[in-house]
């Protein structure tokens, strides 16, 4: 047949126009072809000459740029536009199926439409782009004449009397309206930008975010559909297979997000509810966090609305397609016919199987369109909003009064709550927020429409799952409750961990780790019994969440039948079975936001308290807050203009800047630096701490103040620096001192950064100042052990320093500082005579004095009063007197000579205060002499992986990176029990396959003869016995699968707590029995991590995350097997979606961990900058550093909110893709059913079955990535908690048997040392070489020698706790490397060096085992003269011992040590270096007691001072690992060329 353009239909001249050329049909319509084809000749030749010349042009930001105004609007138009000419390019199809010949032009000017609309989008984006509007004059030429082609048309059908009640009508008015709209936009636009037809153009800059390339979050900038798709996220994930994902990657949040910005929106509407006539009323959060995020929260909630509406559009057109499936062959042909073609009636449209499928598709897209697009609202507007929370609570932190903190009303776990819980609560609030109000109409909604389809029986459905709804709230409550149980046995537990894993030497030196591990495991049984409880609630909740629907369905059509007699349509039943599955979503849900609600009330309320607290007085000098930064913000918050590129948005926030030293001109040399008048100060209870405060601080002299414990004198400082409540009296500062004052306070407070930082503390860096405040503080010998030197990260996060190297870096910070004044609150409390008299004269004599500045010190140490240009003396909070020390040797002979005799007690002590620094320094380098080993093997280790890795060159490290961890799975699933692992998967199976059964019954049983005829009223026997049939049948399934969700949901959960039993069980014996070299080398954090982290991660994550997993893959299989099953055409679509399905997930995955990572690892360093600020606060604010530290804090808050926020937009870039391909599932799906039909192959009913299932997987698919996803992520922690498990154990056995070993061993307690060789590990040097010594029975044993000569290396390898490679150690007749070590350790004593108690009773630290009668612990405590002490203690022997023994003094925890050793009443005692921590007073009568308690046992002592082993009988002197001297003390000493004499003598 020919084509012809206006057709060739008998008798018929279609090219004639004797009625006048308008009149023709055909000519109208070929009019209309005129604009589209311009159109395309104009644009091909710009489109191609531009995109020839794209590279050349100078691009700013990943071409986005400024958007013409009515951006949107024009997206959305031209997307409707190309929706109507798609409907017009069908309707002329149809119709021209009806006439007789081909007539072109019915669909070929909607086929050009079309095109030209899709041209003219990628036209306007290439235009705005590169900025060039005068080129969209085509745009507006082709608008205004597709507009007059369009309203010829519909004015000629109006005059021939064609109606709305036609569709082609009803197509061209909205075609006219359209057009008409578009052509309003272009002139808006030439409007705005007046780029023709004026004479001066608007200029524009792009908006500043663009102009800064730093700067890669573009979701703001991007056009709409990139928007919508988050197709500007394509780069980034993509990229991230090739190299992970870095800070650096994803650039800075653009302005509107920064937490500064949100800050200020949300404080002026905070502060905007203070009104004149009520100043002090509080402010409701609640109401500023609306005016300031109310708009987008609002939108959110419209796009949810339309979301939610559109999701009904899927069961109808099911029910339409299955219904008019079987009426599509009979098309009656009506006749009607106006210019000579034929016109479709309205009506038919929706009739139109086709047609359905078509809309259904494009109500999927649009659907889930808007649902990502209402989260991703949501989401931006929750991190916003948390940015703004925590900027305000830090300024909040930044002004509290220290009393607060100090008098407990705000605990530093209260600010961590608040910054870490409430924040992040009120954010996930706002998150689920759109869903209070979106799901009631949601489920009103689907009621209504459940009635619609079925009737009454819907109701009943309806109902079931309503009832069930606040037995759902019941779990989640239960839920919440548990959990909270849960937290608090695992922090029991790790409490209980940390101790054993401080003190795991000495555990194994007195063979105790039984024991301890026991009472782990006690306490890890509570906690498991809590969350078997957890387990079971939320097998119960995914319980019902799977059977709701089932039962729903059972009630529903079982009512039914019985109401009707029949069972329903299948287009009516199918449709009700979709709508049940959208039903149950949010009622599910809602029991979580409801939840969520109130969880939010809860800490606005705490929020609000904090607000509201106390804050420091505010003096004439405090000017350091916000109030300059307030003016500047405000002019950002309307619309980002284009601000001046120079000086971008950190505007006066880096204002702040050190004060320069001022040089004094001889008139301004006033004497007084401070001068307090009447002071009467309080820590806020109005009580006066101190009364009537009369002083002056000489400038540029050092004022000491002296005074008993407690009497104020720390407060005095506070009291100058403003911290506390003034109730009387005024302190004058001379006006060129108070800047800032560097002050160093007593208990020492360090960053989290490098020692550098530390110091310097934000002042620029001077080489020459540095190494002199370093050499005054006497810090370098510290610095030189850390492993980088003093680019060593210390702080809470970094390296354990001990007491007094904290203090020596403040105090270092102080005088690094570059202020006029410095405070220095007892700075030698923790240091001992040598540094102390260092840091004296160097540091404060020297250093500050040269440098003519005010130093006030508040010392204990008497000796240093000469030192003093003024003193002040303090006794109970007044002052006792004021003045020079020789006005007080004058006028106050008491004082002078109460001062003296202090004096002399003092001398005496400091003799042998020497060794506290060694020490601490000793520790360190054991710390680091073994954590540098072990970097050694790991840096070997690497090496060799990286060369096999290069080999393999890329296509190794891109794999790497996308394979899921299947091992580690199976190791999990493994350690969680074959039976279970069996259960699970059988049950899940079967499940599944009931599941598919009911509905398959279902289909079979609707779309049944018997059904047809029963609806017809034919009824017979047979058909009703039948009937019954399919009914019981039908009952008996549902059942089933009810049972089935039970058992499923069970066995997963308890299938994961078995697996995290077995997995910490394991780990916490492989610990407690490794070799103590193992604790050596891996930090105490790493390990910690194991079993807090990692622990908690198998507890509670993963048996959800895996649930979840295989119940949406399950779903997700079984329906792609029902629809292949009903027609199996739709397996060769299948195989592209698959594919493009395995790219989506791949790459995702990829991306989503590292962005996982990132926001992890962003999130702690916040969180430690907040705690660390709310310890620091006095130093801060001394400092006046406040403005530096806020900046820091806004920096950190972006930089994870960015993590975040791409985070979740990655989430949103897989939903949009797998929701696309889940709508071209269900596109394929109804086209194969519809095609498939033609033939007769399935039944009605399976079709509907089929389009259900397809309808569901769209729910699931994205599940399974996301699912996945975590899954990887939280399978690591099985990962590293399995690369402990394969950690060799110590050999417990020993090859002699225990009941070899005499009772009694060792009695005599002989010990002979045969060329002994010891090393840490196999891979290290050997630390004692072929050592040979005799020790006779009950002798007392001294050994000594310079640090690291392998002094503690022996005793270690007297309890096997070494590797002894070479020679043997034999005491009492048996080598001891044959002993099993439980009974080896338990026979020996030792006493360490560092006193450890554990938490709980003074009977169980001296004897855990319970084997001891009170009389012997008593007799033990006499000995260790600590019998008075206990019997004063409440209790007794069971006096409480907190964590670590912190309620006792170092002195009296070295003493419990001791008592623990006599306790153990065994014949060789070994003391190392026990002396150190005690006072010479106890040391002495220490020595003594050794001596009569052990006259008849052995004792070696580890001597650290030699003064103390001179009287010894046999003194061993070792050297780099060898044996140098042996021979008794007074004979060593003789020589004088002996080793042991050197020793003597450099030690006095």
């Amino acid at each position: 047949m020919a084509l012809s353009f206006c057709g060739s239909d008998d008798g018929v001249n279609a090219y004639s126009v004797d009625k006048g050329v308008l009149n023709n049909g055909c000519f109208v319509d070929a009019l209309n072809l005129v604009p589209h084809v311009f159109l395309l000749f104009i644009t091909f030749p710009i489109l191609f000459i531009g995109w020839g010349s794209q590279s050349s042009k100078v691009q700013i930001h990943h071409n986005t740029w400024l958007h013409f105004p009515g951006h949107n609007l024009r997206w959305i138009l031209t997307f409707s536009l190309l929706f109507v000419h798609v409907c017009e390019f069908a309707e002329g199809i149809v119709s021209n199926k009806m006439m007789g010949t081909d007539h072109l032009h019915l669909y070929m000017p909607a086929f050009m439409g079309f095109v030209a609309a899709t041209t003219s989008v990628v036209y306007y984006h290439n235009i705005e782009t590169s900025n060039f509007p005068k080129l969209l004059l085509v745009l507006f030429i082709y608008w205004v004449l597709a507009f007059i082609t369009k309203s010829i048309k519909l004015w000629k059908y109006a005059e021939f009397k064609v109606g709305p009640q036609h569709l082609r009508f009803c197509i061209t008015a909205l075609l006219v309206l359209l057009y008409g709209l578009l052509m309003a936009v272009e002139i808006n636009v030439i409007r705005v930008r007046k780029y023709v037809f004026f004479t001066n153009p608007q200029k524009v800059k792009p908006p500043e975010d663009l102009q800064d390339l730093g700067v890669r979050f573009l979701q703001p900038f991007v056009n709409l559909l990139s928007k919508a798709t988050y197709w500007w996220m394509n780069p980034l994930i993509i990229g991230a297979h090739r190299r992970p994902i870095e800070l650096k990657k994803i650039g800075k949040l653009p302005i509107a997000m920064r937490a500064l910005t949100n800050y200020l929106r949300l404080k002026d509407a905070y502060e905007d509810q203070r009104t004149a006539e009520d100043p002090n009323r509080a402010p409701s959060i609640w109401r500023s966090m609306y005016r300031a995020f109310g708009r987008p929260i609002l939108l959110s909630s419209t796009f949810r609305y339309l979301a939610d509406l559109l999701g009904f559009a899927g069961p109808l057109c099911i029910s339409g397609i299955v219904k008019y499936l079987k009426e599509d062959g009979e098309i009656d042909r009506p006749n009607e016919t106006y210019f000579g073609v034929h016109f479709m009636s309205s009506t038919k449209l929706l009739q139109n199987t086709s047609v359905l499928a078509v809309l259904l598709f494009l109500a999927l897209i649009l659907q889930r369109t808007f649902l990502q697009a209402s989260y991703y609202v949501t989401i931006e507007t929750g991190i916003n909003l948390r940015g703004a929370l925590l900027a305000m609570i830090y300024n909040k932190i930044l002004r509290l009064s220290t009393s607060n903190m100090s008098m407990g009303e705000m605990t530093l776990g209260q600010i961590n709550n608040l910054v870490a819980i409430e924040t992040n609560q009120l954010m996930w609030f706002l998150f689920l927020c759109p869903n209070l109000w979106a799901m009631p109409v949601q489920i009103v909604m689907g009621v209504i429409l459940l009635y619609y389809l079925l009737g009454w029986s819907a109701l009943v459905g309806a109902s079931v799952i309503v009832l069930l709804a606040p037995i759902q709230y019941l779990i989640a409550t239960k839920l919440a409750d548990t959990q909270k149980s849960t937290l608090e046995h695992s922090t029991d537990r790790l409490k209980k961990t940390t101790e054993i894993l401080k003190g795991i030497k000495l555990l194994k030196l007195y063979a105790w780790e039984n024991i301890f591990c026991d009472s782990v495991e006690e306490t890890r049984g509570k906690e498991l019994t809590s969350l078997k409880t957890f387990a079971f609630y939320t097998s119960m909740s995914i319980f019902m969440n799977a059977a709701i629907p089932i039962a729903a369905v059972l009630a529903t059509f079982v009512m039914h039948h019985f109401i009707n007699g029949t069972g329903p349509k299948p287009s009516a039943a199918f449709a009700a079975l979709a709508l049940f599955h959208i039903l149950v979503t949010p009622l599910f849900l809602l029991s979580t936001v409801v939840r969520f609600a109130v969880k939010a009330v809860v800490s606005v309320q705490k929020l609000g308290e904090f607000l509201q607290s106390d804050e420091i007085g505010d003096d004439s000098w405090r000017n350091g807050d916000m109030s300059v930064t307030l003016e500047a913000g405000k002019k950002h918050l309307g619309v980002t203009k284009a601000i001046n590129r120079k000086q971008p948005m950190r505007y006066k926030m880096d204002n702040y800047e050190q004060p320069t030293r001022r040089q004094m001109r001889p008139t301004e040399t006033e004497d007084v630096a401070v001068k307090v008048s009447n002071g009467f100060f309080t820590w806020g209870s109005n009580l006066s701490t101190l009364s009537d405060i009369n002083i002056r601080i000489p400038t540029g002299q050092l004022t000491m103040i002296v005074g008993q414990v407690g009497c104020g004198k720390s407060s005095l400082l506070l009291a100058m620096l403003g911290e506390m409540q003034t109730i009387d009296g005024r302190v004058y500062w001379s006006n060129k001192n108070r800047y800032s004052v560097a002050y160093a306070a007593q208990k020492s407070w360090l960053l989290n950064a490098t020692v550098e930082d530390n110091i310097t503390f934000g002042s620029p860096f001077s080489k020459q100042r540095y190494k002199a405040v370093i050499d005054a503080c006497s810090l370098q010998p510290d610095i030189d052990l850390l492993p980088f030197g003093d680019q060593t990260e210390i702080g809470e996060r970094g390296i354990n320093l001990s007491g007094g190297q904290r203090q020596r870096i403040c105090v270092a910070r102080a005088l690094y500082q570059n202020t006029n004044i410095v405070f220095l609150d007892d700075p030698f409390s923790a240091l001992d005579i040598h540094l102390s008299d260092h840091l004296m004269q160097e540091g404060i004599l020297k250093f500050l004095q040269d440098d003519k500045r005010t130093v006030v010190l508040v010392t204990h140490k008497l000796q240093y009063l000469i030192h003093a240009d003024w003193i002040i003396a303090m006794k109970d909070g007044s002052i006792l007197r004021e003045g020079t020390l020789k006005d007080i040797q004058t006028h106050d002979v008491e004082l002078y000579d109460h001062w003296k005799t202090l004096m002399n007690r003092q001398d005496q002590e400091l003799e042998k205060q020497d060794s506290q620094t060694t020490l601490e320094r000793k520790t360190l380098r054991r710390a680091f002499y073994s954590r540098e080993t072990k970097n050694q093997i790991d840096d070997e280790d690497e090496e060799e992986e990286e060369e096999e890795e290069e080999d393999d060159n890329l296509s190794m490290t891109t794999n790497r990176r996308s394979k899921i961890p299947w091992k580690m799975c199976w190791c999990y699933l493994s350690s969680g029990g074959f039976f279970m692992v069996f259960l699970m998967v059988s049950s899940k199976l079967l499940k599944h396959s009931v599941i598919v059964a009911i509905d398959y019954w279902l289909a079979l049983w609707t779309s049944s003869k018997t059904n047809q005829s029963a609806s017809s009223g034919v009824t017979s026997n047979e058909t009703s016995l039948e009937y019954k049939s399919y009914r019981k049948l039908f009952i008996i399934l549902c059942a089933a699968g009810i049972t089935l969700c039970l058992i499923t949901s069970l066995t997963v959960e308890f299938l994961g707590l078995s697996a995290a039993t077995n997995l910490h069980h394991n780990l916490l014996n492989k610990i407690i029995h490794a070799p103590i070299r193992f604790f050596d080398i891996t930090p105490l954090g790493q390990i910690l991590n194991r079993f807090s982290a990692d622990t908690n991660i198998i507890d509670q994550h993963i048996p959800p995350t895996l649930e979840s997993l295989t119940r949406s893959t399950l779903l997700c299989l079984s329906a792609i097997g029902v629809i292949s099953s009903i027609t199996p055409i739709f397996l060769i679509a299948l195989v592209p979606l698959a594919i493009a399905f395995y790219f989506i997930q791949k790459y995702f995955r990829v991306a989503s961990k590292d962005l996982q990572d990132l926001d992890d690892s962003t999130q702690l360093p916040l969180l430690c900058h907040f705690s660390e600020t709310a310890e620091g606060l006095t130093t801060i604010r001394a400092f006046r550093h406040e403005a530096r530290f806020r900046q820091r804090m806004l920096e950190l808050t972006d930089t994870n909110n960015t993590a975040y926020l791409f985070l979740s937009a990655a989430n949103r870039w897989l939903e949009v893709r797998t929701d696309y391909l889940g709508a071209v599932i269900v596109l394929t799906a109804a086209g194969a059913s519809i095609w498939s039909l033609r033939y007769d192959l399935p039944s009605v009913g399976l079709v509907g079955l089929g389009l259900t299932y397809a309808l569901t997987v769209t729910n699931y698919l994205n599940w399974v990535v996301r699912n996945l996803a975590d899954l990887e992520v939280q399978m690591s922690a099985v990962k590293k908690v399995n690369s402990f498990l394969s950690t060799e154990s110590e050999n417990y056995e020993g090859s002699m048997d225990t009941s070899q070993v005499p009772e009694n061993w060792p009695h005599n307690g002989e010990i002979k040392i045969q060329d002994l060789c010891v090393r840490y590990d196999p891979m290290l040097k050997p630390v004692l070489k072929h050592v040979n010594a005799y020790i006779k029975p009950s002798q007392k044993v001294g050994i000594c020698g310079r640090t690291g000569s392998g002094k503690s290396s022996l005793s270690l390898a007297f309890f096997n706790m070494v590797d002894i490679f070479e020679g043997k150690i034999i005491i009492d007749g048996i080598d001891i490397c044959k002993l099993p070590l439980q009974t080896l350790r338990s026979r020996l004593s030792i006493i360490l060096q560092d006193p450890v108690l554990f938490s709980g009773s003074i009977r169980f630290n001296l004897d855990p085992e319970r084997t001891c009668t009170d009389d012997r612990l008593w007799e033990a405590l006499e000995i260790a003269q600590l019998k008075n002490m206990v019997k004063a203690l409440p209790g007794g022997l069971d006096a409480v011992v907190t964590e670590g023994g912190e309620n006792f003094s170092v002195g009296q925890r070295q003493l419990f040590c001791l008592a623990r050793a006599f306790v153990r009443k065994s014949s060789i005692l070994i003391m190392d270096e026990a002396t150190a921590s005690i006072d010479m007073a106890t040391e002495n009568i220490l020595q003594k007691v050794v001596m009569t308690a052990f006259a008849d046992r052995t004792v070696v002592t580890i001597a650290h001072r030699v003064s103390s082993i001179l009287e010894a009988e046999q003194v061993l002197v070792f050297s780099s690992g060898i044996l140098v001297e042996s021979d008794s003390g007074p004979n060593l000493l003789a020589q004088e060329e002996s080793l042991f004499s050197v020793l003597v003598r450099t030690h006095k």
